[in-house]
């Protein structure tokens, strides 16, 4: 047996406390790794019956192999004879097992090394399992971290045992992430890697917002409003659609809460970002007039809607034509993320002016559809009277024709 002491115990109750790797892990690497380096140490590939035993309370490891109690022994590495068995256990039997310590001289060293090793891989890939089952449990959720540093235009996030990974398209434009500050981000996707998991987080998700909302708005939390959809473009303004279960609950009034304490909060969160709440309806039309607010829209025409397309055209007042489409198209923008329709937005007078243009151009259809009658027409006319000249010629030369052979007839 091999003295180890109370190194070993210690180290596994510090790896349990800073990264959850339990002491029976070790324990295991530990006594995996004895016995591979036994089978180097006699050049012995495959042992089934050989393992390593570790004594906790007196803190010795040894190797031990597994032997049969039989009566003639064939196999000296299988098999033991009943008299050697009694030397070990006198209560042992035929066809027993006992275990028998086969650890070479001076084995220290060489276990140390081989230990090393294992105990290294097996607590990297402990680590790496424990993380990418607590993340992979996390993905599609929001967690704090603490910014560590920015590489590549990548920010580095601390989010407990790891460091998450934040690519630029999922920071928000033109905001300083500042190492030491804390953040709250959503859990985007979790990669399985040769080393660590590799966890990638956002900051810019929608799904950031929602998460915000169910935190601050109690009736979200409880079931009483639910958020029905949600657009955002993350550091300039999010729209999302609301609706109660409750005909006494008012689901935008909720969201706001009393003075507007509660959108607030959320405001500050994202770093005044600007937030519509829209009622959702099932009526497209009232759902689509909502979700173009603050513009007031005067009528909405539904185009198309089926499972192939959704679209629909919106005249508003000439001074709303601007609020409507939004800075940069972004209003309509959102819009259409929101409801899932296709919005063309025009104003009164653009509208006035493309009916008459649609006007116009049925008049000159029906124009161009009269003269083409008179035309054909015409060549009908045409055709008859050709076809009468035709007929009266014909007659005449018949009348010659009989003049001709009369004449013969009289000489």
């Amino acid at each position: 047996m091999i003295k180890i002491g109370t190194a070993l115990f210690e180290a596994c109750e510090e790896l349990e406390r800073e990264k959850g790797i339990t002491k029976e892990v070790i324990v295991s690497s530990l006594c995996d790794a004895m016995v591979t380096a036994y089978k180097k140490h006699v050049k012995q590939k495959d042992a089934p019956n050989v393992e390593a035993i570790l004594d906790e309370q007196s803190g010795e490891i040894g190797v031990f192999r597994t032997k049969l109690v039989v009566k003639d022994v064939q196999d000296p590495d299988l098999e033991i004879s009943l008299k050697d068995a009694k030397e070990i256990d006198d209560e042992v039997e035929l066809e027993d097992e006992v275990k028998i310590e086969v650890t070479p001289e001076n084995f220290g060293r060489i276990a140390a090394q081989s230990a090393k090793q294992v105990i290294t891989q097996r607590i990297r890939e402990a680590e790496r399992k424990l993380v990418l089952d607590e993340f992979m449990e996390k993905k599609g959720t929001l967690t704090t971290g603490i910014i560590q540093r920015v590489e590549n235009r990548n920010v580095i996030v601390n989010i407990g045992k790891t460091d998450a990974i934040m690519p630029q398209k999922e920071q928000i434009p033109g905001e300083y992430y500042k190492p030491g500050n804390r953040i709250r981000v959503f859990v985007l996707n979790v990669k399985e890697t040769s080393r660590l998991p590799q966890v990638i987080v956002s900051h810019a998700h929608a799904e950031i917002v929602r998460e915000l909302f169910e935190l601050e708005v109690p009736e979200i939390e409880d079931g009483i409003v639910e958020i029905k959809s949600i657009s955002r473009e993350a550091g300039y303004r999010t729209k999302i659609a609301v609706t109660s279960n409750d005909p006494d609950v008012d689901s935008v009034g909720a969201c706001i809460g009393p003075r507007g304490s509660r959108i607030q909060t959320i405001i500050g969160e994202l770093k005044n970002e600007k937030i519509d709440i829209v009622r959702y309806s099932d009526n497209p039309v009232e759902y689509i007039v909502n979700a173009l607010s603050p513009a007031r829209i005067v009528s909405v025409d539904i185009l198309a809607d089926d499972e192939y397309s959704k679209e629909a055209f919106v005249i508003v007042p000439d001074d709303q034509l601007s609020l409507a489409i939004g800075r940069d198209g972004q209003n309509v923008r959102l819009a259409h993320k929101l409801t899932g329709w296709k919005i063309d937005i025009k104003s009164e007078s653009q509208a006035e002016k493309m009916e008459i243009q649609h006007q116009s151009r049925q008049d000159e259809v029906q124009d161009t559809d009269e003269d083409e009658v008179d035309e054909i027409a015409e060549e009908i006319r045409e055709q008859e009277e050709y076809a009468v000249d035709e007929e009266d010629m014909a007659n005449i030369e018949g009348d010659e024709t009989s003049s001709d052979e009369h004449e013969a007839v009289e000489e």
